[in-house]
């Protein structure tokens, strides 16, 4: 025991020791020295404020400032994405600049961007007017051209109709009609020009040939411009129409719904003379609007492009000054009002670096006080904080996942960084596959640099996190692939010749009975021979189901193994002698005989059926084991360790309860002894009981119900446990049999075509599945499972996984969408 106290401590197995702290911080230096400990990350700060809401806050008025600041940067960043520019990414060298100096010149920039925008937008409403006018004057001058020189043609037929046929005025059409003799201010066609978006023309004439009874002609044409929309700055496509009617009433109607349709109507005089005038005044317009909008938006174009080169820091700067006041506002003022007081957690090693930041504020800012910083005690479960790197981050958040250590806990991570990739290997063992995936990871190691600068996608940003979780996988899978010897379901003769070969000439190939072995066994892996031979399921099902459960038996063991030591760290002799102990001997007893008789058989090459000793092991415990004995003595191991799995039972469920209620009861009766720490006992204090110890009621049949659970899913999980281990041997063979159909019934049997095309057709369907079934989705599926192996399987035997994370006050951590 000494030994393994003396060992040095390890940096991820237990998480760093941590120190409840009070900072006593001058009003003059507090912002200075907030801002001072968030550039170095190690101080997490309390809420002493925890009862008041944000609105109640000292720096309420200042974190206001801050948002409205906030919201003025995020505005120039839209104005700057539609213009089509893009920020500089590395911020214009500029002196520092007060927050309340960078508060006016953000209001002068909002200012003067808005005015522009308002200029801008009447003057492209008013060139959008004038655009449209011409193209109306344009169209509708064609359109009323064609319809006189129809009316010319038909004039003398017009005549005659109108002298031989008296209900003529009832009959004749709109244009007709305009023709006869007459006033034409009252009887005569009337036409209303205008433009309207093409999305909306259909609807637009339907409505208007019901509203007329169908007493109106419609005329339409495509807009050989589009129009710039000033509201969305996108372009819209619009249709120029003419609609002739007659009467007063008819015209009120269309107005009407030109209005209700959004259309715009203009007036466009009859006499040809008059519309050449008035297009050349509106083209006269167009061209001095077209030079105003062009300086307008230079000018425009101009101030972006100013507000670009210091957007970053600015929104960077104003980042980090809510976030210094936010924390200043967790802090709470003293009796004399001239000091702030904070209190929170920090990592030991990082006191010396914290005090000295604290005496460059009090230097920096001028104070006459130094600022206060002593330990104090707390009853508080500390946060849990592991100083992980680029490597073993992604390990460590693949356990917080699940649960966040609780503070000393012993860390899965430690061990998971190569069993995790390990066992998923054992499920994806294929060394083509595992090269596939190598060069994946090379391939996002060697872009660490570009893409860790970049904002990635969701899904790029988990697998660039990962890269070297996929690095370690793709080598575990390279060798678990040669031990299968499978090279995208191809054996090869790596470590030599096979050591089978055939007993005769009659034997051909590998398919027959008909192998003896001649030579010494294949040095590494399997042996070639027996892909394709009529043994080769029954071989590796045995193989691989027997390896998966000594990996489940092991991994389990360590789990019960760590556990010990979470209990010896935190001196609880309970859970030792009456958890540890206990659950070592039940899982052994039973599932490590398992893998000891699996160890023997495969070194003896005894004939021994396994199910039938372990059946019987309980069946009949006293029976003769006959020719499945495997060493001398195993029926009364058997039996001895059958009695001590059951003694392990109630060894588990019984002494801890009872022993928990008598040391409880001592306690309260004023007995001197030795205050025994356990987890079933120890709970959280308030922080304001830190120091006043109270009578807690004991609960002994809750106590013993939360024992005899535990003991229960001990000894359930002791078999569905190694049971789901079997799950490497599943998936193994699956991808095992899948890579085989691919290679055989696709690869193969379009290579024995001659034809050029249905190899290629086939190569690319091989690739296609390759790629995107057995390298995505089947990565996809050994992952989850390995993850839940360590989760369920590994983890529940010594993880409790309730603790909280340490999260300091740090300018690193502020994201881009911290406003």
């Amino acid at each position: 025991m000494e030994y393994i106290d003396n060992l040095p401590t390890m940096d991820l197995m237990r998480s760093e020791q941590m120190t409840y702290v009070q900072l006593i911080i001058p009003v003059e230096s507090a912002h200075r020295a907030v801002s001072y400990l968030g550039q170095l990350g190690l101080l997490q700060f309390r809420d002493l404020n925890d009862d008041r809401s944000p609105f109640q806050r000292t720096f309420v008025i200042q974190v206001k400032r801050c948002a409205e600041m906030s919201r003025k940067l995020r505005f120039f960043k839209d104005q700057i994405h539609k213009a089509g520019l893009l920020p500089s990414p590395h911020p214009a060298s500029q002196p520092d600049i007060e927050l309340e100096e960078l508060e006016i010149q953000l209001a002068e920039h909002e200012h003067e961007l808005i005015e522009m925008n308002s200029n801008t937008e009447k003057l492209q409403q008013t060139y959008n007017e004038l655009l449209e006018f011409r193209m109306v004057l344009q169209k509708s001058g064609n359109f009323l051209i064609s319809s006189g020189s129809q009316v010319d043609a038909q004039e003398t037929e017009l005549v005659e109709n109108v002298h031989t046929d008296i209900n003529y005025a009832d009959t004749a059409s709109l244009l007709e009609q305009d023709s006869q003799p007459g006033p034409s201010n009252q009887s005569g066609v009337r036409f209303i020009s205008g433009i309207i978006s093409k999305s909306k023309v259909m609807s637009f004439e339907r409505m208007l040939f019901r509203t007329t009874r169908g007493n109106m002609l419609f005329n339409q044409a495509p807009a050989d411009d589009q129009i710039v929309d000033p509201s969305s700055n996108e372009t819209v496509e619009k249709t120029i129409f003419v609609v002739f009617f007659s009467g007063e009433q008819a015209r009120t109607k269309i107005l009407k719904i030109c209005e209700a349709f959004g259309a715009n109507c203009y007036p466009v005089p009859e006499d040809t003379t008059k519309r050449r005038q008035i297009t050349r005044e509106v083209l006269s317009g167009l061209a001095e609007l077209e030079t105003t909008l062009e300086a307008s938006l230079r000018h425009q174009h101009k101030a972006l492009t100013s507000i670009g080169f210091h957007i970053t820091k600015w929104l960077n700067m104003v980042r980090r000054e809510k976030s210094v006041y936010d924390t200043l506002n967790m802090l709470n003022f003293d009796v004399t009002k001239k000091c702030l007081v904070g209190e929170g957690w920090c990592p030991i090693f990082s006191k010396p670096k914290i005090q000295e930041a604290l005496q460059r504020a009090t230097f920096d800012s001028n104070s006459q006080v130094g600022i206060i910083f002593h330990v104090m005690d707390s009853v508080e479960l500390p946060p849990t904080y592991f100083r992980t790197n680029h490597f073993t981050n992604a390990y460590q958040e693949i356990v917080d996942a699940y649960g966040v250590a609780k503070y000393k806990e012993a860390n899965p991570a430690v061990y998971t960084i190569i069993t995790f990739p390990f066992l998923f290997a054992v499920m994806f063992g294929d060394w083509g596959h595992g090269i596939c995936l190598l060069f994946g990871a090379l391939f996002l190691k060697a872009c660490e640099k570009k893409l860790s600068s970049q904002k990635l996608g969701s899904f790029m940003e988990m697998l660039f996190g990962g890269r070297y979780v996929l690095l370690l996988m793709s080598l575990f899978s390279i060798y678990c692939g040669v031990i299968y010897n499978e090279f995208f379901s191809v054996p090869f003769h790596i470590f030599g010749h096979s050591a089978y070969g055939c007993r005769d000439a009659t034997c051909s190939d590998a398919s027959s009975v008909g192998l003896v072995k001649y030579r010494d066994t294949y040095p590494f892996g399997v042996d070639p021979s027996w892909r394709g031979s009529r043994s080769e399921l029954p071989f590796l099902n045995s193989l691989k189901m027997k390896m998966s459960i000594l990996f489940g038996v092991a991994q389990m063991n360590l789990g019960i193994i760590l556990s010990y030591f979470n209990a010896r760290y935190f001196s609880n002799s309970l859970d030792i002698k009456y958890q540890f102990v206990p659950q070592m001997i039940f899982l052994n007893g039973l599932f490590g005989y398992l893998s000891l008789l699996i160890i023997i058989k495969w070194c003896t090459g005894s004939q021994a059926d396994l199910y039938h000793v372990m059946i019987y092991m309980f069946l009949s415990p006293l029976e003769d084991l006959g020719e499945n004995q495997l060493f001398r003595g195993q029926g009364v191991l058997q039996v001895i360790l059958l009695l001590l799995a059951i003694v392990a039972v109630p060894w588990m469920l019984f002494p801890k309860p009872f022993i928990l209620r008598r040391l409880h009861t001592e306690r309260f009766q004023g007995r001197t002894y030795g205050i025994l720490g356990t987890s079933d006992v120890h709970t959280d204090e308030e922080p304001d009981s830190a120091r006043q110890p109270r009578h807690e009621e004991f609960n002994f049949s809750e106590v013993f119900v939360h024992q005899m659970i535990h003991s229960i899913e001990f000894v359930l999980g002791a078999v569905s446990n190694t049971a789901s281990y079997l799950r490497l041997w599943a998936l193994s063979l699956a991808h095992s049999e899948l890579s085989t159909v691919f290679y055989e019934k696709v690869l193969l049997l379009a290579w024995g075509y001659e034809n050029i095309i249905i190899r290629l057709v086939g190569l690319a369907v091989f690739a296609f599945a390759t790629a995107f079934i057995l390298l995505m989705m089947e990565t996809l599926s050994a992952f989850l499972h390995a993850l839940r192996l360590h989760w369920v399987e590994f983890q529940n035997k010594f993880y409790n996984g309730d603790g909280y994370k340490f999260r300091p006050f740090s300018f690193a951590a502020l994201g881009d969408d911290d406003e």
